[in-house]
Parts: C-alpha cells; sequence; structure tokens
C-alpha cells in the first residue's frame, strides 16, 4: 500500500509540475512569480539551509529553469522557413538545451553529496601487501627522487612495502633508437635512474617497447609485482608519510572495494591562477572537483579514478586484464570497466599528496585536451549510457563526466551568438526585450544561484565560465578531432616543473586579442544601433549587454595568457620548523620558513652576516617527522641572505650527496599532510553572488589593461627585433 501511496504522490506531483512549467500567464505575473523565486532560494541560500530546505531551493530553481525550456521551445525558434535565421538560432537553441542538460546531471550528482568520509586506518597486524606504482617518461632525476622517497618514507611496514619506479623513458626501444641522441640521452636516463632507485631502496622496471602509454606501463608493473593493492602516484606526484594508513583500511570493509580514490592537492598554481594572482586567495579551480563533484560520485558509487593519489586491489584489475588503454584517459576508462563488473569504489576527501601542475598556458591546454579527447573517447568507445553492468545513476554520473567535454561547443555558441544580429541583423531568438527581462535574464540568475548554493565555498561566480572560455579557444579543434577520427588522439605526457622567468605573451595568445577586437567592434556598433535604429532599441540592448559580457570575459581571458615571470625556480611552501643552521663550525637557532622543490628559506637568530658569504655552504639540522626523534643534517648552498634585526633570512639550496638526503627533502616538503588542509580550509569562503560579480569585474577590467599592455609591449618589442 505504501508503494502506491508513494508512486500516487509522485504523480500527482509530476502532473503539478507540468502545470506549473506550461501555465500561460502575461509578462507582469511571470516577472513577479520569477522574483519570487530568485528570492526565495536566495533567501534560503542565506540562511545556509540544509537538508529538505536545500532539495526545496534546488526544486523551486528547476522549476523556472523548465519554464523558460518550455517557453524558449515553443516561443522563440525563427521560422523554418528562413534559414539564414534558423540554423543559427537552432544551434543557439541546442547549446543551451545542453547546458540545461549538465545542469540537470549536476543537481543529480550534487545535490546531497556525501559528506567527508572519516578515517579508516588499517588495523594493526592486518597491514596488506602494497606494490607503489610511480610511472614515469621524461621527468628529471631530481623531480623522481623527491617522489621515490617520500613514497619510500610512507609510515607502513617496510616488509609489505614495495615502491616502483616504471620508467618508459628508458625503454630498450628507445635506447636502441636509430635517432642516435635520443638513443644516448635514454641510455643515460637508464643508468641515473637505475643508480638513485638503488641508493634509495626503489625497485626499477622498464619495458622492451612504449605499447599503450600509461596503461601499458601500469600493466607491465602488475606483471613483475604481486603486492594485493596497488598505489600509484604520478612521477611530480609525492604522498605524505600517513597516506597508505589513511586508504588502505578500507580494504577491509568490502571485499568488492577496487578504488580508494583522494584529491589532488597542487603545490603551485595553474596558469590562470598564477597569472591573475588568485592562488592563496580563492579554491583552486580542481577544487570543486575534488571539494563537491568527487563526493556527489561517491554517493552513487561511481567516484573514479584520477590516475594518482589512489590505491586498487589488484584482484579487481585482473578482473578486466588490467589497467584499461584503448582511450588517452586510462584512469577513468579503468574505473568505468571495473564499475561495470560489480566492484564498488570509494573517495576519501582529505589531501594526502603534494603535486605539480602545468605552470604555462600552452602546458595547461595540451593537458586539458589530453583529458577531452579521452572522455570523448570514452563517450564513443564505451558509451556509459548503455554500458552493461552499471546502475541508473552510475550510468548518469559517468555520461555527467563525459559529456560535460562537449562545453567548447556551447561556448563558441554563446561567444557568437550576439554577433549574429549586431553584424548582420539576423533574428536568431524571436523575443522582445521585456520577454528576454521576464524569462532569459531570470533563468540566468537562477542558474547562477543554484551554482553558487552547490558550489560556493568551492567555486566563485563567473570563475567556471572563465576557465571554460579560456580552454575553448584551443579545445574546440581537439574535441572535433576526435570527434572525428576517435583513434587518432595518442597520450602526451604533460610537462612537469616548468617555470616562466621572463613576462610575456603565451605562444598561443594570439586567437584571445582577435575575439578581444571582434566583440570590442560589435560594442561599438551595439551603441551605433541604438541611436540609429531607436524602434528596435529594447532588441539592440539586451543583444549588446550579452555581448558585453562576452567582452568582458574576453578581457579577463587577456590577462590569463599574459605570462608573470617569476624569479623562483619552483613553487615555495610555508612550513615552520625548528632547526639549526650550521655556517663553518658554527650552530645558530634557526626556523625553517618555507621550502620548495629545490631549496629552502631558514630565519637564523645571532648570525653574523658579515662572515656569511654567497655560494659556501651551510648545513639544516632538524627532527624527520618519519625518524625516531634525533636531528639528521642537510647539505645545503647559501644563495642569498637578508637582514631583519637580530634575524637573518637565508636562502638556501640543497645539495643532496646521498639517498638520504633526498628523505630529508622529501621529508620537509610532504612528509606532513596537515599543512594541505589547512592551506585549503584558509582559501575557502563563498563571496556570494553579488559580491563575487563585483570583484570578477574588477578583476576583468585589471586583467584587461594588464594583457592589453602585455599585447603591446610584445609588438614594440618585434618591431624592434625587425629593424
Amino acid at each position: 500500500m505504501s508503494k502506491v501511496a508513494t508512486l500516487a504522490a509522485w504523480v500527482i506531483i509530476s502532473l503539478c509540475l507540468v502545470a506549473l512549467i506550461t501555465l500561460p500567464v502575461n509578462l507582469q505575473t511571470q516577472l513577479i512569480a520569477s522574483v519570487l523565486v530568485v528570492t526565495f532560494v536566495a533567501l534560503i541560500k542565506l540562511l545556509d539551509a540544509g537538508g529538505k530546505w536545500r532539495l526545496i531551493a534546488l526544486a523551486f530553481g528547476s522549476a523556472m529553469v523548465l519554464r523558460y525550456v518550455y517557453w524558449r521551445t515553443t516561443s522563440t525558434l525563427p521560422p523554418v522557413n528562413q534559414p539564414e535565421n534558423f540554423i543559427p538560432g537552432f544551434l543557439l537553441y541546442l547549446a543551451e538545451m545542453y547546458s540545461v542538460m549538465m545542469l540537470a546531471l549536476s543537481l543529480f550528482v550534487v545535490a546531497m553529496p556525501l559528506p567527508p568520509r572519516p578515517s579508516r586506518s588499517a588495523t594493526p597486524g592486518k597491514y596488506p601487501k602494497v606494490d607503489v606504482f610511480v610511472p614515469s617518461y621524461n621527468e628529471d632525476a631530481d623531480l623522481l627522487a623527491n617522489t621515490l622517497a617520500a613514497a619510500k618514507g610512507m609510515d607502513y611496514p617496510a616488509d609489505k612495502l614495495t615502491v616502483w619506479l616504471l620508467d618508459d623513458g628508458g625503454t630498450s626501444q628507445k635506447r636502441n633508437s636509430t635517432n642516435l641522441v635520443d638513443a644516448q640521452r635514454a641510455a643515460a636516463r637508464h643508468r641515473e635512474l637505475q643508480k638513485l632507485c638503488e641508493e634509495l631502496g626503489v625497485r626499477y622496471l622498464t619495458r622492451d617497447r612504449n605499447e599503450h602509454a600509461k596503461a601499458g606501463n601500469l600493466n607491465n608493473g602488475m606483471l613483475h609485482s604481486n603486492g594485493e593493492l596497488i598505489a600509484v602516484f604520478d612521477a611530480d606526484h609525492a604522498p605524505a608519510r600517513d597516506f597508505l594508513l589513511e586508504t588502505v583500511g578500507y580494504f577491509e570493509d568490502d571485499p568488492r572495494l577496487f578504488l580508494v580514490q583522494t584529491p589532488h592537492f597542487f603545490l603551485n598554481p595553474d596558469p590562470l591562477e598564477r597569472n591573475l594572482r588568485t592562488f592563496e586567495k580563492m579554491p583552486s579551480e580542481n577544487e570543486m572537483f575534488y571539494g563537491i563533484i568527487q563526493r556527489g560520485l561517491d554517493k552513487w558509487n561511481a567516484a573514479f579514478f584520477c590516475g594518482s593519489a589512489a590505491v586498487l586491489r589488484r584482484k579487481a584489475l585482473e578482473d578486466t586484464s588490467g589497467f584499461s588503454g584503448l582511450s588517452i584517459t586510462e584512469d577513468c576508462e579503468t574505473a568505468l570497466a571495473l564499475h561495470g563488473r560489480g566492484w564498488n569504489s570509494v573517495y576519501v576527501d582529505r589531501p594526502l599528496i603534494a603535486g605539480l601542475q602545468p605552470a604555462t598556458f600552452a602546458s595547461f591546454i595540451g593537458q586539458r585536451s589530453r583529458w577531452a579527447q579521452g572522455m570523448m573517447q570514452i563517450l564513443m568507445f564505451r558509451f556509459p549510457l548503455l554500458k552493461g553492468g552499471l546502475s541508473i545513476p552510475q550510468r548518469l554520473c559517468y555520461m555527467s563526466s563525459t559529456l560535460f567535454w562537449l562545453f567548447p561547443f556551447s561556448r563558441t555558441i554563446f561567444l557568437f551568438a550576439p554577433l549574429f544580429y549586431l553584424f548582420f541583423d539576423l533574428q536568431i531568438f524571436t523575443a522582445s526585450g521585456g520577454e528576454f527581462l521576464a524569462y532569459t535574464l531570470v533563468y540566468m540568475l537562477v542558474n547562477l544561484t543554484m551554482q553558487n548554493y552547490l558550489y560556493g565555498s568551492f567555486r566563485w561566480p563567473w570563475i567556471s565560465e572563465l576557465y571554460e572560455y579560456a580552454q575553448t579557444v584551443h579545445l574546440l579543434p581537439a574535441v572535433v578531432s576526435v570527434l572525428l577520427n576517435p583513434r587518432k588522439p595518442t597520450f602526451k605526457v604533460t610537462a612537469k616543473d616548468e617555470s616562466v622567468f621572463e613576462s610575456r605573451l603565451s605562444e598561443i595568445s594570439r586567437p584571445f586579442f582577435v575575439i578581444f577586437a571582434v566583440l570590442l567592434v560589435a560594442s561599438a556598433l551595439a551603441i551605433y544601433r541604438v541611436y540609429t535604429e531607436p524602434y528596435k532599441a529594447d532588441i539592440t540592448l539586451v543583444v549588446g549587454g550579452w555581448n558585453l559580457l562576452n567582452l568582458i570575459m574576453a578581457g579577463c581571458a587577456l590577462g590569463v595568457v599574459s605570462e608573470r615571470g617569476e624569479k623562483a625556480a619552483s613553487r615555495r611552501v610555508k612550513v615552520s620548523r625548528r632547526c639549526e643552521f650550521s655556517f663553518g663550525e658554527q650552530t645558530y637557532p634557526a626556523t625553517i620558513e618555507n621550502v620548495s622543490a629545490h631549496g629552502a628559506r631558514v630565519q637564523v637568530y645571532g648570525l653574523p652576516t658579515d662572515e656569511l658569504l654567497i655560494d659556501v655552504r651551510g648545513q639544516i639540522r632538524f627532527q624527520p617527522y618519519s625518524g625516531d626523534g634525533t636531528f639528521e643534517t642537510l647539505p645545503v648552498k647559501i644563495r642569498n641572505i637578508e637582514t631583519d634585526g637580530d634575524l637573518t633570512i637565508v636562502g638556501c639550496r640543497y645539495l643532496p650527496e646521498i639517498a638520504r638526503h633526498h628523505s630529508l627533502v622529501a621529508d620537509l616538503i610532504f612528509a606532513n599532510s596537515q599543512q594541505w588542509s589547512e592551506f585549503q580550509r584558509m582559501r575557502r569562503g563563498n563571496p556570494g553572488l553579488v559580491r563575487g560579480t563585483l570583484w570578477f569585474l574588477w578583476l576583468a577590467l585589471y586583467q584587461m589593461s594588464r594583457g592589453l599592455i602585455y599585447f603591446f609591449r610584445s609588438i614594440k618589442s618585434e618591431a624592434g627585433a625587425n629593424k
């Protein structure tokens, strides 16, 4: 009886919803209803109401979105017998429907995400044997040394832990290349890394041929190891000392668990954060995915493997013949295959690794192109909606993750749609200014309010739009190419530990300035048409406002592609650890203020600066987290000196001479996972829709001016070089 009553209730609610969506009302009534709904949703958000109130607010917002969809479908499309209007108008309609579909999928995934899981430590005496895989292709030995030392230094029984460097840069194929220079480099790398692994107590493994990229490399590691669990870290992802203790315990609870995934935390800003200077003020772009979306996916048993910072069960991988390699995103594809076989996954929302992300805009776009093309391959080859073995929620979750990467198409249409009217007077959206205000503007406000409700502390207003626009210009050709030839893309390794020493325009920045110029001309044309065609002023003002919004976004992107120079070779991390600094035969009390992959900044008390010289040797003595409490010594070279009263600030560069020195460097930078959580909490905060929008407008104006300065400076520099 209860099931019948529940079904009847759902039917009644659905009929009421349909009636609400299709109810014919005049513009004044529609506008009043819209204002009431927006106010209601905003009020619930301001009161920070959760639980059922959160769902009620999202339901009201969704009803207004669906009402817009109904009006847009039945009242605004151009006549079919006007192809010059209908074709671009229908493309705009499809772009909007794609956005509505992605909003619906997002609501399904993250409307009520799981709260962060509690810690699940492994039971003492039941530690499973773990193989740690660090796949590598072209990374420097110093970078690998830090990651391998951090992995080797994890708190875990030594007889249960084996660390492997899986080197695809020193394969027999590469060492025997017909290109003599490439062959010599591969052979030198092979010898260097073998020696490094021997010193660190790590197993070195390579293979005959570079087949199936990263997936093939990982599968080769599986053939030569036998641990019950496999932890995977990218070459630039170093784990904290408690990584395994915080993850392997979950496998005791569920024999069908194949994956424990943790978030990717990054020491350095991505190019947008670095060039906009938001890294320490605003949540990073990836925090929306790892802080909200993965927890939403975890609710539906659909959290997927992200290629690193994860532990997997060997038995599960053997069930699908290892890591999948049909697409160039082997991580998500592997998770999809295992979920389809009935295996489960868990997401632990605590940063337990620290890595590096692309520093230049070109490398950033290269990385995102690989992600986009790989997800398109999964969509075309595996098509999650119809894949056997998945539950309906899992199908929807994977469709959301793959379909997201079609955003370059919708973003391109939204960017150029106003130009059809302003330049060519095409009527691609048949509505008056009042109708636009009552329906479209309200739809946009509701959409923004719901997004801020869902992601507020993890994604500030308009930042998603900026990231998508900045990627669209170059991702659109990449996505089109994979749709035309799904097997064409090949795996390309993302550049690691880059630096930009001089301020300059990105080498792929030109299209952004061209688009900005076109939008600027269109804005001037809109003003001109308001005065010369007053009988169409309402429509022109609406379209001109739309174009102005695009212009603001494009102006902000000029700052994104204007690369700021950095003096430091790598990003510094605040640590504040007591130590002793030795110079000559004297030892002084000191504090390690911050560290990087290459050096440290030390505050020394009572150090006589008149005796201190640049480029001479010194020593830092401190207690490692993973040691027995005794002080250990790390040799350094003094690079710069500053004085501040009784304190002397010494900039040092590490001089690792033995394997233990690499372990000490890793301990300084990576051992304490708590510092990553504290850093994330420090920059999380919801500015709200109004304040966030005002902040973005200021940011866009400033970055637009900075980008134009870089542009004219580059033109002047080129002109001087050509004389």
